[in-house]
């Protein structure tokens, strides 16, 4: 099978630009309704894409906490250093009431932590995300609050608007065209550090082309490709000067976050030849691969595309070169839920954007492994991403 499982038309159209603001409120409504059933009166945020998915603004963790805070009706209240709040009005959508603090550290009285015990009424049952920083729970429980954890807004991150879809559309695209162009440029010697430099810049371009005035603490761009010596080794990135070379497995991984919105396409390629040990190590790969696009529909449970997938994986003689799931869902972020894994118990929806990447992985020989970008739709999937996947058509002349 291909990755070009409908004609292009028929995915959905990319979009550009920031979100409408109906868009925005629409997430902090849906959020509200999940408190009530919750019983949650006020959920106390600290998560940077937390933050974003609410409010379209982009920050990034440091000694100065940004701190958004939800209750049932009203503007939201957002608790920032003053210094930023400029940069929150730039940036931002939806109601949203800014209160500064002066520093931090702080003198007595004009800190993150009094800001935030100022706006909480003893009493209220108040819920903080489950990755809350220890510093932030503990203030709130000096404070005589007992927060409890709550994961409601990853939770309604998990399905995409038809925006949303447009937007990972958009991402799909850049990362689609710099995989052409590495498979277009790839040659014996060129190092891993060339190909990041072309290509992250290729996609920065197109994705102010888009976009001029996107927002670049919510972008990254990342292009790599592993040679045969270390592709088994997945995250193995430490010599930027590794070059290609002739025969394979490579792997490529291209990756981006463009204004905020993430998608990834991989390939195990080969340059010139490939090595007889190789081919069926790539059936075995593309075969797992095939089983998961045809698993992957509404209804379908996450733990059992992973363990049919690896049980394929199992039969081909692979079980000892097995090292991840089957795959992990995009949205705001390039690595979030709901997973594609053994173990994760729930159903596929309509709307979930994931990626499908089953690998296997042999020290001596290397790593196979193709990633897409997926969208579930009513009845199956598709990809947003496109490139080659047949063996023959990723081996590169040299």
């Amino acid at each position: 099978m291909t990755t070009e499982i409908l004609p292009t038309d028929a995915r959905p159209a990319p979009i550009t630009g920031a979100p409408p603001l109906s868009e925005i409120t629409g997430r902090v409504d849906r959020l509200r309704t999940a408190m009530e059933l919750a019983g949650i009166d006020a959920l106390v945020l600290t998560n940077p894409d937390s933050v974003y998915y609410l409010t379209h603004f982009a920050n990034f963790v440091h000694e100065r906490p940004f701190i958004l805070v939800v209750t049932g009706d009203g503007p939201l209240r957002f608790i920032v250093p003053a210094l930023e709040i400029p940069h929150v009005r730039i940036r931002s959508l939806g109601a949203i009431d800014c209160i500064a603090y002066r520093e931090f550290p702080a003198p007595a009285g004009q800190g993150w932590d009094d800001r935030l015990t100022g706006l909480l009424a003893p009493g209220l049952r108040l819920a903080v995300e489950p990755d809350c920083p220890l510093f932030v729970a503990g203030r709130l429980a000096a404070a005589g609050h007992d927060p409890v954890p709550a994961a409601l807004v990853e939770d309604l991150r998990m399905v995409k608007s038809p925006w949303e879809i447009g937007r990972l559309r958009h991402a799909a695209d850049l990362v689609s065209d710099a995989h052409a162009a590495l498979l277009a440029m790839a040659q014996p010697g060129l190092k891993v550090i060339e190909i990041h430099g072309a290509l992250s810049r290729r996609m920065t371009g197109a994705a102010l082309a888009g976009n001029p005035h996107l927002n670049l603490l919510a972008c990254n761009f990342a292009a790599v490709a592993q040679p045969p010596e270390v592709s088994h080794d997945p995250h193995n990135f430490t010599d930027l000067f590794m070059a290609l070379g002739r025969g394979g497995p490579h792997v490529s991984v291209i990756a981006c976050r463009a204004d905020g919105y993430a998608a990834e396409l991989e390939r195990t390629f080969f340059l010139g030849e490939v090595p007889a040990a190789a081919k069926p190590a790539f059936d075995a790969m593309a075969e797992a691969r095939a089983l998961a696009f045809d698993l992957l529909k509404p209804g379908a449970s996450m733990a059992a595309i992973d363990e049919a997938v690896n049980a394929s994986l199992i039969r081909a003689g692979h079980g000892d070169h097995l090292l991840h799931r089957t795959g992990h869902a995009f949205g705001v972020t390039g690595h979030e839920a709901p997973f594609l894994a053994e173990g994760y118990d729930r159903l596929v929806e309509a709307g979930q954007v994931f990626s499908i990447e089953p690998g296997i992985y042999i020290e001596g020989l290397g790593g196979f492994r193709h990633s897409d970008t997926v969208l579930v739709t009513e009845t199956g999937c598709l990809s947003l991403t496109s490139a080659p996947d047949r063996l023959e058509d990723l081996v590169v002349p040299v």
